[in-house]
C-alpha cells in the first residue's frame, strides 16, 4: 500500500530504486545539509523566554527571513 494518509510513500520508492541508488541520494542529503538543507534562525529562545511579551511581539511579526527557534533544553 503506498498511498496513504500517512506519507508512506519514501519507503516503497527507496526500494523501488535500489541500495546503490538510494545511497546516492543518501550521500546528497548529506553533502547538501548545510547548503540546500540549512536552516538560520533569527533567534533561538526557551520556551520561558517564548512566553514574554517583548519576545512574543518579535517572533509574531512573521518578517520575511526572520526565524525563531524554540529550544525546550535551552536555560535548563
Amino acid at each position: 500500500m503506498a498511498w496513504g494518509v500517512g506519507g508512506f510513500l519514501l519507503t516503497p520508492f527507496l526500494q523501488k530504486i535500489g541500495f546503490a541508488e538510494a545511497q546516492k541520494l543518501r550521500e546528497r542529503v548529506v553533502a547538501e545539509l548545510k547548503t540546500t538543507f540549512a536552516s538560520h534562525y533569527t533567534k533561538e529562545i526557551s520556551l520561558a523566554e517564548a512566553l514574554q511579551l517583548d519576545v512574543i511581539n518579535a517572533y509574531n511579526k512573521k518578517s520575511t527571513g526572520e526565524k525563531f527557534l524554540i529550544n525546550p533544553n535551552k536555560g535548563l
